[in-house]
């Protein structure tokens, strides 16, 4: 049987070996692995009992100025630590200096950061697999050989030093696991964070403080002890049935009567979410992947797959001290739901003994002028698509049971020493992508590494046109059921422009894991070599101290 291929029989034996809490669920060419826990009813959790907490701000160890500018320095431990997710139980986790989701990084623009990252891990419990570890900070413009490129692994013991240039505007960048075959269950076990990329733009025109809250969405089974539970052999995905959000259940946070910015990371490896408030108010789009968006909207909904980032503004003025509003999960077409996974989180508004809010929610947004334009670098959502030098196309599909890209895999790009690329336009080249889903009954958030993209069409909406959340630039494309989206982009990793080769994948780690994904180069594809231009490094020293920032008071 080819790999991904299951017969009637193969997914009821599936089914009952997950148990009866375990579902295989046949989708157009394959099947996705649903799981509820297994949890006694003691240890379940209830939605909105659990108070909200926001990750700690990672500080830096050190910070200054050299003849190259401002810079920051941070220091990272991926290991095991022990959390309480549920109720009466510890859940042991993999997370960044072992809590999930990891630290909130923030840095200004303009100030380069080193993150120095030790992987204290050993055997990753879920596939007992040597935990060797990948980090990809995504969202950056980063030089290849510190993009988290799948196969520059840092084996248990090993330590890697990864350089970003912070330049682009401000925006919601994650950083997360990207080993190559792993990722998913790593990314699983709680290799997840938020880092900030701040300016004086976005400074000056959305709200900043208390009222800026970052928001990573995830969904995970339980065994009966605690433990997760995870199951990907069927090579399609794994949806759980219980909804986290900052690594809490359903959690309760308590609110002022003013506006908050929300920064929504879905960090699910498989499922996506359609979010709404219960009464029916609108959210504010003020920011997607790559930054602000110049227009604002509100929507009543919207929807994101795993990795899209949305900033949204929410306006709690409207509401009486005491009043409850919950954020919904309308789910999407090919999710698997369960009994409380249409619910995400609650707010409840609180009484503010301070002035009374006075923010103007703005209708547009002004990012600022382009760093590196002297260089040729160009707003992403300026582009025009007379611009383009290329078009291409792009077709994500299941083929003979294996998961590709225009009918290639990771495999083809390792066969080929590295060397087989989709294309290679040269540093500032502006190329059109149609992103085209022929994989039938699946929906595939496909993330192109280095650029921001500015979503010129879709072919299932009126007029062909994007969504309203989707008018800002962005680095992942939801392509649902038999959708295609036509991208416009320009290859700028303004790091010197010196290039080399980037990943593009699903970001349902299970489909890249099994093996949705190829590479494109920039520019001389032998620079920066990804994998030998600054590897990993062996490192038996003592963990050395962090600090956090101060945070606010749990559950608000």
């Amino acid at each position: 049987m080819t790999r991904g291929s299951l017969s009637r029989r193969d997914l009821l034996k599936g089914a009952i070996a997950l148990g009866g809490g375990g579902l295989v669920i046949a989708a157009g060419g394959g099947a996705v692995i649903a799981k509820s826990s297994g949890l006694a009813s003691k240890n379940t959790p209830t939605p909105f009992t659990n108070m909200f907490r926001r990750p700690p701000v990672l500080m830096p160890y050190e910070e200054g100025v050299d003849d190259q500018g401002p810079f920051q320095k941070y220091r990272l431990t991926q290991k095991v630590g022990q959390a309480s997710l549920v109720p009466g139980l510890t859940t042991p986790i993999a997370g960044y200096n072992g809590i999930f989701p990891g630290p909130t990084i923030r840095v200004p623009r303009g100030t380069r950061s080193e993150v120095r990252i030790k992987n204290s891990l050993t055997i990753n419990k879920i596939n007992n697999q040597p935990f060797s570890t990948v980090t990809h900070l995504h969202g950056s413009a980063s030089l290849p050989q510190y993009d988290g490129y799948a196969n520059d692994h840092t084996h248990p013991g090993q330590c890697k030093t990864y350089k970003y240039p912070n330049w682009q505007p401000a925006r919601t960048l994650w950083y997360h696991d990207h080993n190559h075959r792993t990722t998913a269950a790593n990314a699983y076990s709680g290799l997840a964070a938020q880092y900030h990329l701040t300016d004086e733009y976005e400074a000056a025109q959305l709200p900043q403080g208390q009222y800026d809250v970052p928001i990573v969405v995830s969904d995970i089974a339980f065994k009966p002890d605690g433990s997760v539970a995870f199951d990907d052999e069927d090579h399609a995905g794994f949806m759980g049935d219980v909804i986290m959000v900052n690594g809490v259940p359903w959690p309760k946070m308590r609110v002022k009567p003013r506006v908050y910015r929300f920064r929504f990371l879905v960090s699910s490896i498989s499922r996506s979410y359609r979010f709404r408030l219960s009464t029916g108010d609108p959210f504010h789009i003020v920011g997607t992947d790559g930054g602000m968006v110049p227009k604002v909207a509100a929507v009543e909904s919207f929807r994101q797959g795993a990795a899209e980032r949305y900033e949204v503004l929410i306006d709690f003025r409207k509401y009486k001290v005491g009043q409850k509003i919950d954020l919904k999960n309308l789910s999407n077409k090919n999710n698997e739901d369960f009994k409380n996974t249409d619910k995400v989180m609650q707010f409840e508004v609180v009484a503010d003994s301070g002035a009374p809010d006075t923010y103007v929610i703005p209708t547009t947004l002004d990012a600022g002028p382009v760093p590196w334009s002297n260089r040729g670098a160009l707003d992403p959502m300026k582009l025009k698509p007379e611009m383009a030098k290329a078009r291409r196309k792009v077709r994500v599909e299941r083929k003979h049971g294996l998961w590709t890209v225009n009918g290639e895999t990771w495999d083809d790009v390792e066969k080929s020493d590295f060397k087989r690329v989709l294309g290679n336009p040269n540093p500032y080249d502006v190329e059109i992508w149609d992103l085209v889903n022929e994989s039938g009954g699946w929906f595939h958030p496909v993330h192109i590494h280095l650029i921001d993209g500015q979503l010129l069409s879709r072919n299932n909406t009126p007029g062909n046109k994007p969504y309203a959340w989707e008018n800002g630039p962005k680095d992942v494309f939801y392509l649902g059921e038999n959708e295609t989206a036509s991208v416009l982009m320009q290859f700028t990793t303004g790091d010197g422009n010196a290039g080399g080769r980037y990943m593009l994948h699903c970001h349902n780690l299970v489909h890249e894991d099994s093996d949705m994904m190829i590479q494109f180069a920039v520019g001389d594809m032998m620079n920066n070599d990804p994998i030998h231009a600054d590897p990993a490094y062996d490192d038996t020293s003592a963990e050395m101290p962090v600090s956090y920032a101060p945070s606010y008071p749990l559950g608000s």
